[in-house]
């Protein structure tokens, strides 16, 4: 069977399944939803694309339930699911990219087999890197552990606070960046620790966020013991392990969301028809830059993963996904916000804003999230500068 058989095989059989398991209202159905209703439709979803064996594709085969699918099979399983208007697994996305990409990247043999196949079981992660004082510059997060023998068990005790963690109120399990040393260089002293959500001293706290939603949170930690044998990575080396669950974070995971976004122009169509503007030659314009725009963040994601499976991957390619996909959706969501007129932007507070909510202008505001989520735009510019183009770092301590 040929390469291009075989794709069309396949998209016959990822768009039969989708047409028979996908949820068809759930646009309509989480806009009635409160928060926890909603963390249990996304609970529903996943399981169904678990059993489905489309929950994970980008994971290498033989690993849980990971379905090793290559680049060309991953783009027809995420056109499909953009062209069936699923909802995003906003719950999970942080378990199956960012937790699966550390402990694959960096993780034991024992962590791989006990938390790779609990993520498909519906152990849910967020991720605990960023702090009040240190939220673009990661390297100077002062959340502390030390290291402590307590009742005969090897741990790290854990005091400080995080920020804008994704949903951290229905976590099981946290990818948590804790300070172990402040000797040498402020990366040199980083830890990477795996946290129980449960365990005593961890409180969690939802953040209301403009359009009603409470996506982000903060924790406090609070003498939390985690064992040692909780950690990924050697004591102190823990930057270099955030770099594989940062770099997931800015690439893969933004492979799924472009071809979404992609998918959802037909949304920005509907609207064009139903506002009678299908001759005006301005906003048709803008529809046609926006598309061309749309298929270049999705070219540059497909390049990202291409990369990536080659092992020619560079320090600073996630970041052109990221900054890319950011500056788009705020493209498109203004565009929709726009089209939409005044109705569309006197919509009800809603549950969780994505880009295919449904209401523009949650979409609108939510998306200058993604230009701070996973590192600043601006953090994403110096790495670019410094690291790729290889120009003169930025100065330290200067004053105008």
């Amino acid at each position: 069977m040929s390469e291009d058989t075989h794709l069309e095989a396949l998209r016959g059989e990822v768009r039969a399944w989708l047409d028979a398991n996908a949820p068809k209202t759930w646009r309509e159905d989480y806009k009635a939803m409160n928060h926890a209703e909603f963390a249990d439709a996304q609970r529903t979803w996943f399981r169904t694309l678990v059993e489905g064996g489309y929950a994970a594709p980008h994971w290498p085969a033989g690993l849980a339930l990971g379905s090793g699918r290559s680049l060309a099979e991953q783009k027809v399983i995420y056109e499909e699911m953009a062209r069936a208007d699923t909802p995003r697994l906003l719950l999970s996305f942080v378990s199956t990219y960012h937790a699966a990409s550390t402990f694959l990247e960096c993780g034991t043999e024992e962590q791989k087999a006990r938390y790779l196949p609990a993520i498909l079981q519906g152990e849910t992660w967020c991720q605990g890197f960023s702090e009040p004082n240190a939220g673009s510059d990661l390297a100077s997060l002062k959340c502390k552990a030390e290291r402590q023998t307590r009742d005969g068990r090897e741990v790290y005790v854990v005091n400080g606070q995080k920020v804008w963690s994704t949903m951290a109120q229905y976590a099981d399990k946290c990818l948590l960046l804790v300070r172990t040393s402040s000797e040498g260089v402020k990366q040199a002293g980083i830890t990477f620790l795996l946290m129980d959500m449960k365990a005593k001293g961890v409180t969690v706290r939802p953040i209301e966020q403009i359009q009603g939603d409470e996506e982000f949170c903060e924790m406090f930690l609070d003498e939390v013991e985690i064992p040692v044998t909780d950690r990924v990575g050697a004591e102190n080396a823990g930057w270099a392990v955030s770099q594989a669950t940062l770099s997931s974070e800015r690439g893969l995971t933004l492979m799924e969301l472009t071809y979404k976004m992609r998918g959802a122009l037909a949304r920005i169509a509907e609207l064009i028809r139903k506002n009678g503007l299908e001759e005006d030659r301005g906003v048709l314009r803008d529809y046609g830059q926006l598309v061309t725009r749309c298929d270049e963040a999705c070219a540059i994601a497909d390049q990202f993963l291409q990369n990536r499976i080659d092992g020619i991957e560079r320090v600073g390619d996630a970041s052109v996904v990221k900054n890319t996909y950011s500056r788009v959706l705020r493209e498109y969501s203004l565009l929709g916000t726009r089209l939409g007129g005044i109705d569309e932007q006197y919509r009800a507070p809603i549950v969780y804003g994505d880009l295919t909510t449904g209401n523009w202008m949650a979409d609108f505001m939510n998306s200058y999230a993604w230009t701070i989520a996973g590192g600043s735009e601006e953090v994403q510019r110096n790495i670019l500068s410094e690291r790729m183009l290889e120009m003169p770092r930025e100065p330290k301590n200067w004053v105008l």
